[in-house]
């Protein structure tokens, strides 16, 4: 089946309701419900009235939906601590003996554009593809963060408040202010995705996954910011439980200061700078200043510190690329060309070293077509050729990788 056609049909006939579904090519599609495990405090809900008062002419609506976004204590939003997974099966498997487990990017709300990608996998390796989304993403963030009304009132106070805001979007509102009013968020969700992961890893060696054999290889594939994410876990390598595990990266890999976030698909410029500010530049008075911080990226939490060293092209270097030597061989990435989001030459100073001498595989491809880091094969009748060409070639790499 082509790109175009896989895209719309999976798009026509995957709903997430059901336990389970026939899908294209005789795959099926099962979900699952999770519930996350809060293992840290999240930080405090910000004080609102001091950011409002700089705009006293909003109206209560106005007010009412700033205070919900940026006061909302994270530990109780149930979207995020109750919420479903999914798994595509190739044909003909009822519990898998290899997964693929799937993380997505940044700021991300539908699984649509993933679909297809997770189908080609499951058809071409036979591994299951499993989609888990990150900590208030996806499923997991409250409906009122895509509500166009509601994040349209926000814009237009955000707007107000910092008139030289770049690439403010109804897309990115809600996240951009989330995080340029608490930029630790970052940091806390990430770490709430990792032991979210765990468990579910967990609980596939304990046999009690209904889909996934206990003695089930374990493999991951990450887009964008997801690479981050999937980087700790390979490095951390929790109980031992991923020395085998193949990782392929997409439009990913590079540390956090070598990323250029600033999309109306991502994060405003406004969040950006406070988010790099926070991460890189003053990460260690932070830590002073909130011990919480301080406990779990100070090297006493492995995940943490693991984190961490992914922050500064600098902070940890040697310790970073010592980790990805003996991951060397088990991890393959591809980046754009004409990625402006995450530098391909960014991907082999990070992963290849500062010297070039880490043996971990980078390939740069370029598309016939423009194309954006949020959309590498765009669903357009007229690029059907080109991108569907530009897809087999992509995923026809990363099917190699795994062996299909």
């Amino acid at each position: 089946m082509r790109y175009q056609e896989l895209y719309n049909e999976l798009r026509r006939t995957a709903t997430f309701g059901p336990d389970s579904l026939s899908v294209a090519g005789g795959l099926t599609l099962r979900n699952f419900t999770f519930q996350s495990r809060i293992r840290h405090k999240f930080p405090k809900s910000v004080a609102v009235d001091a950011i409002l008062a700089a705009v006293p002419q909003a109206t209560d609506q106005e007010r009412s939906d700033i205070r919900h976004l940026i006061s909302a204590e994270d530990g109780e939003i149930l979207e995020n601590l109750n919420f479903r997974y999914h798994i595509i099966m190739p044909p003909g498997q009822e519990r898998a003996r290899k997964v693929i487990i799937l993380f997505h990017g940044f700021n991300e709300k539908q699984w649509h554009k993933y679909l297809p990608w997770a189908a080609d996998m499951a058809m071409r390796t036979g591994q299951a593809v499993l989609l888990f989304p990150m900590a208030f993403h996806m499923n997991r963030a409250p409906a009122t963060w895509t509500d166009i009304r509601a994040m349209n009132r926000v814009s237009k106070i955000r707007r107000q408040i910092h008139p030289a805001v770049i690439d403010s979007s109804l897309s990115n509102v809600a996240i951009s202010t989330r995080l340029h009013h608490l930029p630790e968020r970052f940091i806390w969700s990430g770490l709430e995705s990792y032991h979210d992961v765990m468990d579910l890893v967990d609980g596939i060696r304990a046999g009690t996954h209904p889909a996934i054999d206990d003695g089930a290889d374990i493999n991951f594939f990450s887009y964008s910011v997801g690479a981050f994410f999937g980087l700790t876990i390979m490095m951390t390598n929790k109980d031992a439980n991923f020395s085998r595990s193949r990782y392929a990266l997409f439009c990913g890999g590079p540390v956090f200061n070598r990323l250029s976030p600033v999309s109306k698909f991502i994060l405003d410029s406004e969040a950006s700078v406070i988010l790099y500010s926070f991460l890189v530049e003053h990460l260690e008075s932070h830590m002073r200043d909130n011990p919480a911080l301080g406990d779990v990226l100070n090297g006493s939490v492995p995940e943490g510190w693991n984190f961490r060293s992914l922050l500064g092209y600098r902070d940890n270097l040697k310790y970073r690329e010592d980790k990805f030597r003996n991951l060397a061989g088990r991890v393959y990435a591809i980046g754009l060309e004409q990625d402006d989001v995450v530098p391909p030459y960014e991907i082999h100073n990070t992963l290849q070293g500062s010297r070039g001498d880490i043996g971990i595989a980078v390939d740069v491809l370029d598309f016939p077509y423009m194309y954006r880091h949020e959309d590498p094969f765009p669903v357009v009748d007229r690029l059907a050729d080109e991108v569907d060409a530009a897809f087999r070639d992509t995923f026809d790499r990363v099917a190699g990788f795994f062996g299909s």
